[in-house]
């Protein structure tokens, strides 16, 4: 049994949070007022330690419980950094400030981080800004053939170390003749009507079904929902504004009339101050806590599809399409830039299709 799954509700803001180490390994030191009821959710959401010398709970410093105590990610450890050439260093800095001064998502940062190290690895003590395009599609073969590298996995280096000839060294041209593996056309997973309807009905928690509503009926991303505040929620034009989405973005979405009612019975219930979703102490939900109610509800639904509470976000864009609402509106109801990105769900959405009756069915 996964005992992270029992209580979703947790508020990192009610720690004291510092990192340090213990018998040699980089942990995240927990401080708080002694609270059973703390102690037991610390225990259901992390695996968490107590130091006897500390007096101090404490839990292994990964990506992971970073996101889960909403911390920065750390970009790269030591580790990383030992490893890189006392001569290619500086431009990794240089490349790092880049990517700070852009903006960029702290995992986009850490991601294109790694990813360009392990070009500096290889090189050793060869500068990388005097590397030829010739020894670059070398490289990313080499990624391909010796490394086995995925598809996606080669994107992303191809990314990172464009950004760095590109964006650091300003070499536009550098890329133009590097051709780039094609990546595989895999369609959205999505729930069908029948199971988003038994996903809702066998989630008794006012609270965590309304989560699971509002991610389906207004095709939000779990790190949306999260951020909604009481202020974005405009029952009157039944509007709701998603602010700074996916790429810093603001959009409107529609408001379901039908969990109108439920919006105002949670806010009589439950009564949050700031963000529409907070914890039992208070703060902020967390992503953590969202993605472990949808996965409890699935096991209790009894739905085995490998899926997560993106899904439901998938499901709302592929039902949209088979009611025959118009692509481009959905294109801005998702916040997509571009219109191929929501046209995956034609196709995996192909009513007509379904309709097709096979040659077996006919003998």
């Amino acid at each position: 049994m996964d005992t992270q799954s029992t209580n979703p509700d947790f508020n990192p803001s009610l720690f004291k949070i510092t990192l340090g180490t213990h018998r040699e390994k980089k942990v995240i030191w927990l401080k708080f007022n002694y609270d059973k009821c703390l102690i037991e959710m610390l225990r259901q959401q992390t695996k968490a330690h107590w130091s006897q010398l500390e007096k101090a709970w404490y839990v292994i410093d990964n990506l992971h419980n970073r996101n889960l105590f909403g911390m920065q990610p750390d970009i790269v450890g030591k580790e990383v950094l030992s490893k890189i050439a006392a001569s290619n260093l500086p431009e990794f800095q240089k490349y790092q400030n880049i990517l700070i001064l852009k903006s960029l998502s702290p995992n986009t940062i850490r991601t294109y981080s790694i990813e360009f190290a392990q070009l500096l690895y290889l090189l050793k003590d060869f500068p990388v800004q005097e590397l030829s395009p010739e020894r670059l599609q070398s490289y990313f073969l080499y990624c391909f053939k010796e490394l086995k590298l995925s598809e996606n996995q080669i994107h992303s280096r191809i990314n990172a170390i464009k950004f760095y000839f590109e964006k650091v060294l300003h070499r536009k041209k550098m890329f133009l003749d590097i051709p780039r593996p094609k990546k595989p056309l895999l369609l959205p997973k999505a729930l069908n009507i029948e199971e988003v309807k038994k996903l809702f009905s066998v989630t008794e928690n006012s609270k965590h079904r309304l989560i699971l509503k509002l991610c389906y009926g207004m095709g939000l991303r779990v790190s949306e929902i999260v951020n909604l505040k009481i202020e974005d929620i405009d029952s009157h034009d039944m509007k709701v504004r998603i602010h700074r989405g996916k790429g810093k973005k603001d959009r409107y979405v529609n408001l379901p009339h039908s969990v109108l009612e439920d919006l105002r019975s949670y806010y009589k219930e439950y009564l949050p101050k700031d963000f529409l979703f907070e914890g039992q102490q208070g703060g902020q939900y967390t992503v953590r806590s969202s993605q472990l109610i949808f996965k409890k509800a699935m096991e209790k639904a009894k739905i085995n599809k490998k899926i997560g509470i993106h899904g439901l976000r998938h499901s709302y864009a592929t039902h949209l399409l088979e009611f025959g609402t118009d692509i481009s509106f959905i294109q801005k109801l998702l916040g997509h830039n571009d219109i191929r990105t929501t046209q995956i769900y034609a196709r995996a959405s192909d009513s007509s299709i379904a309709k097709v009756v096979s040659p077996l069915d006919r003998i």
